[in-house]
């Protein structure tokens, strides 16, 4: 049950344009009064069909949008307490900034001396008072940013909704206005709903993020929380910088990655497969025989407050953060505390595909088909002649029976043949996980298949997935 503090609520919120492939799939989200929330994720991932959806510009084709607790999942965008400010400001340049600002307060026809007074509050709020009669083209990037803020919070909004507003300011001019949107929020105490792609952004001025990929939440929390404990790989690769390795946990508090046994915080059974997540500030760089391991220092970049070290430890790399140079060639030691490593189960799902006999006892997939000894599958059973039979001679119907197949990620490789393949797709996700990378091809069928390959492909390439027969298990369903 929803608490008295919520103020928006998502509830199994899908959408899809045309009917084509989902945008958002089954989303539920809750934001409290007065937060300030941020969507954050990569290009295409939803986080804007979402404000949109919230501002009332676009409607959910499944699902509910409540707004302390009444359905506006159909209202219209004028009809919600709530207002938008775009990343290309829609100003009029036709009118001055006071008339930009007061255009929905006249709408409403309310008086001038209420309209001026309320005009007067919104230009102090962005530190721009005895702007009123300028024109919008003589303001910098910056000042019509503000001037947009201002005529969005001069209507007193319940929420504000801001999509990627900094995007097109410079860097310095970008920083600034993220310390004066964090001010403006506290001043105004209304929620403040939040997209961007920019990680630095999110982690600055936000109380709580919400971490999106593919049309999914992929963990809620604030700063701190997204930072130091990632749900998955994923977000630990979006968020900051991370070195992420396959291991295993070896004991209680104990996990084993880069043939080495160190000692952590999570703890799951002996012998589960987990993926380890080490921040480069977490990686300490020691003398080699004061090490946990060691390594070669490949490469020394300064970026201005560090130099970042790229150490290789035989095929595995870390990446760490030294304030002194390192040459390169020189041996050191790595030590990590176990509060240092964050540990996540290994995703166990992957590959996983279910496929039905056909009346030729192939295995049909949504994406392929294979032949093989259909008749291992099963007890007592023997191939004759095309057809299944059991101990006594008589034939059994297979047809329709479900078969699931798994193969192993690493067993994969990538070819840019279509024809090489079990299938083929577009690559859409790459995570270096220390001697290689992680990589998800998704198929025409929007089926995702999960391969590991020591060679560096990019984010949309068109590729097929090689499997060889050998690797792949298969096994009946019930």
């Amino acid at each position: 049950m929803t608490d008295n503090n919520t103020i928006i609520e998502l509830k199994s919120i899908s959408k899809s344009f045309d009917g084509a492939t989902m945008v958002i799939d089954n989303l539920n989200l809750e934001i409290k009064k007065g937060e300030f929330v941020t969507l954050l994720g990569p290009s295409g991932c939803g986080k804007t069909t979402i404000l949109r959806m919230i501002g009332g510009f676009e409607t959910p084709t499944k699902g509910q949008i409540f707004l302390d607790g009444q359905d506006i999942s159909k209202l219209p965008p004028n009809k919600r307490p709530i207002n938008t400010v775009f990343q290309k400001y829609a100003l009029f340049p036709s009118m001055n900034i006071y008339d930009n600002i007061a255009f929905g307060l006249k709408i409403k026809k309310l008086d001038k001396k209420t309209i001026d007074e309320k005009v007067k509050r919104a230009l102090e709020i962005v530190d721009l008072e005895g702007f009123e009669k300028r024109g919008v083209a003589t303001l910098s990037g910056g000042q019509q940013q503000r001037i947009a803020i201002a005529r969005a919070i001069v209507n007193e909004p319940e929420i504000l909704l801001l999509d990627e507003p900094l995007g097109a300011l410079d860097y310095k001019m970008r920083k600034e206005m993220q310390l004066e949107l964090k001010e403006m929020h506290r001043e105004l105490g209304i929620t403040f709903i939040f997209v961007t792609h920019d990680q630095e952004e999110a982690l600055t001025m936000s109380d709580k993020i919400v971490v999106m990929a593919d049309g999914k939440i992929q963990q809620v929390g604030t700063p701190e929380e997204i930072y130091d404990t990632p749900s998955n790989v994923f977000v630990a690769d979006f968020i900051g910088e991370s070195n992420i390795f396959n291991g295993k946990m070896t004991g209680s508090g104990k996990v084993r990655f880069c043939d080495t046994e160190f000692e952590c915080v999570d703890d799951y059974p002996v012998g589960t497969k987990i993926e380890a997540m080490v921040r480069p500030e977490n990686v300490h760089l020691v003398p080699p025989a004061e090490g946990m391991l060691t390594g070669e220092v490949y490469s020394s970049i300064f970026k201005g407050i560090y130099y970042e070290i790229l150490i290789m430890h035989g095929k595995n790399e870390f990446t760490a953060q030294s304030q002194k140079e390192i040459p390169a060639g020189t041996e050191v030691g790595i030590s990590i505390d176990p509060d240092g490593i964050h540990v996540v189960p290994y995703n166990i799902n992957k590959n996983h595909y279910t496929g039905i006999i056909d009346d030729e006892l192939k295995i049909r997939f949504v994406d392929f088909s294979v032949k093989i000894d259909v008749a291992k599958l099963f007890d007592g059973v023997t191939e004759k002649d095309g057809v299944l039979c059991d101990s006594k001679g008589e034939v059994i119907d297979t047809e329709g029976v479900k078969v699931d197949a798994y193969f192993e990620p690493g067993v994969a490789d990538l070819s840019d043949s279509p024809e090489d393949g079990i299938v083929a797709g577009h690559i859409i996700s790459i995570i270096y996980k220390g001697d290689h990378y992680s990589y998800i091809v998704r198929s025409r069928n929007d089926k995702d298949y999960y391969v590991d390959d020591d060679w560096l492909w990019n984010i949309g390439d068109y590729v097929s997935v090689i499997v060889p027969e050998d690797k792949i298990e298969y096994k009946l369903i019930g």
